[in-house]
């Protein structure tokens, strides 16, 4: 039975190297010399931290510029309110991968609403579709990308 997953990830190297390349382009500007601003990366949380709150937001810009570059849609990135504490200011931006529950219940919705004869099922952090035909897996394809999410979605494991 043909079958295909829906997910929702990235290559966590390609985020290592987006951020390594927008430290280097922070330490190399001239508007953040001798300022201490950088990019700390842990699992998939970006911290950013620089002495004043616009410079927060010129370097979400250039993360987002360097994570683009690198194929990583900006739409997974979750960005937190910048938190200033006296001489620094610091802001989270979270990296999110996997489909949620709810996000997951609402594909397996709108492809049941549609009357296509396949099935959607959630697993783990993914959607599985299975159906009879490839021709209407695609069309199930067609309509999840018609569908507005907030997360980017990736159409994987396709099997006849």
């Amino acid at each position: 039975m043909p079958s295909f997953d829906i997910v929702s990830e990235f290559p966590m190297n390609e985020v290592i190297n987006a951020v390594d390349q927008a430290s280097r382009e922070v330490s190399q500007r001239f508007d953040f010399k001798g300022t201490n601003a950088k990019f700390e990366l842990k699992d998939h949380v970006v911290t950013l931290s620089a002495p004043a709150d616009f410079q927060l937001k010129q370097m979400i810009e250039i993360l987002k510029l360097k994570l683009a570059k690198r194929g990583i849609d900006v739409a997974c990135l979750k960005v937190d309110e910048p938190v200033i504490t006296g001489q620094t200011a610091k802001q989270v931006v979270t990296l999110r991968e996997g489909i949620e529950t709810e996000l997951g219940k609402k594909i397996q919705r709108q492809i049941k609403d549609s009357k296509l004869k396949v099935q959607a099922a959630l697993q783990d952090k993914q959607v599985r579709v299975t159906g009879k035909s490839r021709d209407d897996l695609q069309d199930a394809i067609a309509l999840v990308k018609k569908g507005e999410y907030e997360l980017p979605l990736q159409f994987t494991n396709f099997r006849d």
